[in-house]
């Protein structure tokens, strides 16, 4: 089984951006563990600060893929595209959130990815993915 995490804007500053609200680690630490908790699984990480380059990527791996677990970042509130491309993909996705979106700024409120995924995890911190992964697994 192959699943892609692909994380947006701002989220390469895990560890340092707001720890209060998204914790002290990286997420290539997190990466690492979660590689370590499901070895059966082909986990794949890509993070960009670049609308284009998240489309371009989903674009790549969303015919092939069995899973993508998707955090675009302040990209789900604006990007209509990264929307789009999610439709227009075979391989589903699971939008996750590190923080509840819900409970902050009422523009967060807004997701263009949530009615074109799966599913969506908020508000669980980086357990998000975790969840997410499993998820994936017990619905091949």
């Amino acid at each position: 089984m192959k699943i892609a995490i692909i994380n947006g804007p701002n989220l390469n500053l895990l560890g340092k951006r707001e720890p209060e609200i998204y914790g002290s680690r990286t997420f290539e630490e997190y990466f690492g563990e979660l590689k370590s908790s499901f070895l059966s699984v082909e986990l794949y990480y890509f993070q960009s600060n670049i609308e284009g380059e998240i489309i371009n990527e989903l674009q790549k791996i969303g015919y092939s893929y069995d899973g993508i677990i998707l955090n675009a970042g302040g990209y789900t509130h604006t990007s209509v595209a990264i929307g789009d491309t999610i439709a227009a993909i075979t391989t589903k996705v699971i939008e996750v959130h590190i923080s509840n979106i819900e409970a902050r700024e009422d523009f967060r409120k807004l997701s263009h990815i949530s009615a074109k995924a799966v599913g969506s995890i908020v508000g669980l911190g980086l357990s998000g993915y975790k969840l997410a992964i499993e998820w994936f697994i017990s619905n091949k």
